[in-house]
């Protein structure tokens, strides 16, 4: 039955059919992922930190690795270090200071600024006190803004009450000196660069995510649906046509019995 050259035919020109949805579908899924939109925040612009975050409230998603300027002074002091951070996959030091900014009122800003890496303990405190004997002054500052940390408790209390891990803003705030009744970003910036004796920190950018787009890929699913269905309807033509002889074969053998039987 499908060897007759009529239903041959019509399986070639079914599964060209086929062939030709299936090709539909897969320019709409690679229409898909051209124009799959990336959304990306303009981070690596450099934005003045006043317009992109404010003391006393949490950092905005949208704000999150955000390059800033500004320009602020280093408590001398009131530098910390925070153990067991990893750059570039290893782990080491961070050597974070205390800088004070002045707010759009003229009153005093605090904000943790995390300067370098050290690899071990020795260099970390080897810079720290370096950058603490430098005079307090301001400087232009750029880094990367990034959302506070939860504070850790120390792995060792009675050898180091105050060592952390965590970036905690909270718990930095404690450690500072003349800091009652300042204000204080709930956020702390990566700097750009590094200090003398430091490495700078590895801060890339938020990844960027991308948008489906989601009409283009049920376009798609719809012409491979077409594609299986045009092999189907031949096969069902086909079968059906097949079943119809059959019957009629069969109505013909029991018209041709009823005959012998009245002769």
């Amino acid at each position: 039955m499908m060897l007759r050259p009529r239903w041959i035919g019509a399986l070639v020109f079914a599964l060209l059919l086929a062939a030709g949805f299936a090709w539909l579908g897969q320019w709409q899924l690679e229409r898909a992922v051209e124009s799959g939109k990336a959304v990306e925040a303009p981070t690596e612009t450099v934005l003045p930190l006043a317009g992109v975050a404010g003391p006393g409230s949490p950092l905005r998603d949208t704000a999150v690795g955000q390059l800033v300027e500004f320009s602020g002074t280093f408590v001398p002091q009131d530098y910390q270090l925070l153990h067991g951070r990893l750059n570039h996959g290893k782990s080491g030091w961070w050597v974070v200071g205390h800088v004070t900014i002045e707010g759009a009122d003229g009153r005093p800003v605090a904000l943790a600024v995390a300067r370098g890496w050290a690899p071990d303990e020795a260099t970390a405190k080897a810079s720290l006190a370096r950058l603490a004997e430098q005079p307090a002054k301001p400087q232009p500052l750029v880094g990367r803004i990034l959302p506070d940390e939860q504070p850790d408790l120390p792995d060792d209390k009675q050898k180091d009450p105050t060592g952390m891990k965590s970036l905690g803003v909270g718990q930095l705030y404690n450690l500072w000196t003349g800091v009652d009744g300042v204000d204080v970003y709930a956020a702390y910036v990566v700097e750009r660069g590094a200090p003398d004796g430091l490495v700078q920190i590895d801060s890339p950018p938020p990844i960027a995510q991308t948008e489906l787009n989601w009409l283009n890929i049920f376009y798609a699913a719809e012409w491979i649906i077409f594609a299986g269905f045009a092999v189907f309807l031949w096969y069902r033509l086909v079968k059906d046509a097949k079943e119809k002889e059959d019957e009629l074969r069969e109505l013909e053998a029991q018209e041709a019995a009823a005959a012998g039987n009245v002769e």
